[in-house]
């Protein structure tokens, strides 16, 4: 595991156009300037916003982590290294900031949800991190459904019972890792844990409690059925913040590590999803966030109470006290599509594998796979589902198995589509992240199977300007995110023609669904 920067990496996030440094080296900007940071399984992200919510040209930086390999993959992940590793993302992110402006007023983070990680009474991780993709809790899930009724717990909770979630990997922690458990004073997300070294605080947000599965999503508090029946009293989870709350001083050594965030204010970390809608303008139910990075999800945003009837498929967390987001995620995604080219060899660069995906026709390759390399979240919530490849052929050629696999995971989206048309019907989709930005035909291939016309967001970095918009309608800079526009980007319109194709196409996958899984 890699938790230095590369000195490459570093020199390539910190280069700049020669042309933008005399429009803005130390510009003097009106109102407060946020830094945003998106903490993600495959790296860090980072850009300046100004007080409108825009983003300050030139400063976005990334960095990617190797820490996917381990988090996606349901291996045990080491909390520390990753701290270390967010905060060398943060010397990266300061030091080209303070190529832009002088001052940075406020710190607004998101961060990948359904991670969990057990302290000490000292605040030191003594347990490994588990991530979203951890599946070892499969047997916890049985235990979980004989035990309550899921029926009443999914919409209480938004959750359902499956190893992505904290209770199946508590009950899991106990019956397997029980002297690692009997060591642990109180149990965190990532995002937690990194605040508590930097701030010595592990305040959580609403919007990261939310997605633990131990939340009651109307009454804003941890659930207190389930934690009675897991022998979890409420001072081993992390206090939940208020409306407005921000976190204390950077302790002295990250305060002089990174004096241009002395001063700031910094805000609780909210779940990467969240900020992803709140980032693509995908405000409210008349439009869906589409999105493929490392995994898949799709979402809407809706304000008010959680809705009475949450259809089994989906889940529903918090981005805020006053907000919900409603959707399903699927564990497979761009990390399917990295796995594929790794695997099968492909050895295109990006324009030849363009091409020859683009001239290929819809569902001729003769094969059906099921996209569950992580496993299965939405829609089925199996607990134990596996990959798998049918039709296989001598003549089947590996650019036709990578096809196939990212047409299946457009399945799995348009059976996504459909549930969230009980919530949200006919939602206009908004379709984001990095996958997707890097193959127009994917993007095209989605429009094509869920039947709808689908606009790409050009907004590269969705979660760190969504976490931005939060962080200024928090401290009243603007008065609602909705009345910041969002740039509109390419629209794809679905051919009808083969969309009947992809049609026939899920019906085969939902069977072989049916009989594997």
């Amino acid at each position: 595991m890699s938790t230095v920067i590369d000195e490459v990496a570093l020199e390539d996030s910190l280069e700049i156009d020669p042309s933008l440094l005399a429009a803005f080296v130390r510009t003097d900007v009106d109102g407060p300037v946020a830094l945003a940071l998106d903490i993600g399984t495959s790296g860090v992200r980072a850009a300046l916003f100004d007080a409108r919510g825009k983003e300050i040209e030139g400063s976005p930086t990334a960095l990617p982590s190797d820490f996917h390999s381990e988090l996606g993959s349901g291996g045990d992940t080491d909390a520390d290294a990753l701290v270390s590793f967010v905060a060398q993302a943060i010397d990266v992110a300061v030091a080209r900031a303070e190529i832009f402006v002088s001052r940075i007023d406020y710190v607004a983070a998101s961060a990948f949800w359904h991670s969990l990680v057990g302290v000490d009474s000292a605040g030191r991780a003594v347990t490994p991190l588990l991530g979203w993709a951890d599946t070892r809790a499969a047997e916890a899930v049985t235990e979980l459904r004989s035990r309550f009724d899921e029926a009443k717990v999914h919409p209480r909770t938004g959750a359902r019972f499956h190893p992505s979630y904290w209770p199946a990997k508590l009950l899991w922690l106990k019956n397997n890792r029980g002297e690692l458990v009997r060591k642990v004073s109180r149990w965190l997300s990532f995002s937690d844990y990194l605040f508590l070294q930097l701030f010595g605080d592990a305040t959580t947000s609403v919007s990261m409690a939310s997605a633990t599965g131990l939340f009651d999503q109307s009454k804003c508090e941890w659930d207190g059925e389930l934690l009675a029946a897991l022998g979890i009293s409420i001072e081993q989870l992390p206090p939940i913040a208020g409306s407005g709350q921000t976190l204390p001083r950077l302790r002295d050594e990250y305060a002089r590590r990174w004096p241009l965030l002395d001063r700031a204010t910094w805000l609780p970390a909210i779940g990467d999803g969240a900020a992803n809608n709140l980032g693509a303008g995908c405000i409210d139910t008349t439009r869906a966030s589409l999105m493929i990075g490392t995994s898949g999800a799709m979402r809407v945003l809706c304000a008010g109470d959680p809705p009475p009837f949450l259809p089994p498929e989906l889940f529903c967390y918090r981005a805020d006290r006053e907000r919900v987001v409603i959707g399903g995620a699927l564990s497979d995604g761009g990390g399917l599509h990295a796995w594929m080219k790794d695997t099968l060899l492909l050895n295109f660069d990006d324009d030849e594998q363009e091409t020859s995906l683009a001239l290929m026709e819809p569902d001729a390759h003769g094969l059906t796979v099921l996209p569950f390399w992580s496993g299965e979240r939405a829609t089925g919530w199996s607990a134990t589902a596996r990959g798998a490849i049918i039709g296989l052929a001598a003549s089947t050629k590996p650019i036709e198995i990578l096809r196939a696999a990212m047409e299946a995971v457009c399945y799995r989206f348009a059976l996504l589509a459909r549930a969230l048309d009980a919530v949200a019907p006919n939602a206009i989709v908004v379709a984001s992240g990095n996958a997707l930005l890097a193959s127009r035909v994917w993007t095209q291939m989605i429009s094509d199977v869920i039947g709808r016309r689908i606009e790409l967001s050009p907004a590269r970095e969705a979660s760190c300007r969504g976490a931005a918009l939060l962080a200024l309608e928090t401290i009243g800079t603007i008065g609602s995110i909705g009345t910041v526009q969002s740039e509109p980007g390419e629209v794809f319109e679905p051919d009808l023609t083969r969309h009947e194709v992809y049609a026939q196409a899920i019906e085969r996958q939902q069977e072989l669904y049916a009989k594997l899984i």
